[in-house]
């Protein structure tokens, strides 16, 4: 089982790749590893944040049953590949109730981790989003 270590300042995640739900979703965000952006926090849905991922995804295809309400801890990817609803793809991080949306409409995305360990401060970390405004968040591989 392949993990990932997600890291912004003193706060560190570690997070399970989900492959069986999300293969083709997940062999994307391998590709994109090690990634450093930057996390904002999000307009319309509650409290999670996310990277902008602008067209880098859109050949990612949706995939199982993608996800409009993530629960705490959940990472989607929304391939923006609709641009009628939202200009560009999202990795959306889940830290406490929300709904995934855009000014647009509603949204869904492929669950691709699910945070194990850290989860405890997720919460503080994504109030620091958004109270604090962007921060720098790197992914890398850990486990193979």
């Amino acid at each position: 089982m392949k993990k990932i270590k997600i890291t912004s300042g003193a706060y560190t995640f570690i997070a399970r790749l989900e492959e069986e739900k999300s293969p083709e979703s997940c062999r994307w965000l391998l590709s994109m590893l090690p990634w450093t952006d930057s996390m904002i926090h999000v307009s319309w849905s509650g409290n999670a944040c996310f990277f902008r991922l602008q067209d880098r995804a859109w050949s990612v295809p949706y995939e199982g049953s993608p996800i409009r309400f993530p629960s705490k801890g959940e990472v989607l990817l929304y391939p923006g590949n609709q641009p009628d609803l939202q200009m560009g793809g999202e990795l959306y991080f889940a830290w406490g109730p929300n709904a995934f949306s855009c000014g647009n409409g509603n949204l869904s995305g492929n669950h691709v981790l699910t945070i194990e360990s850290g989860l405890e401060n997720l919460e503080e970390f994504g109030k620091k989003v958004h109270i604090e405004g962007h921060q720098e968040t790197k992914l890398e591989l850990i486990e193979k």
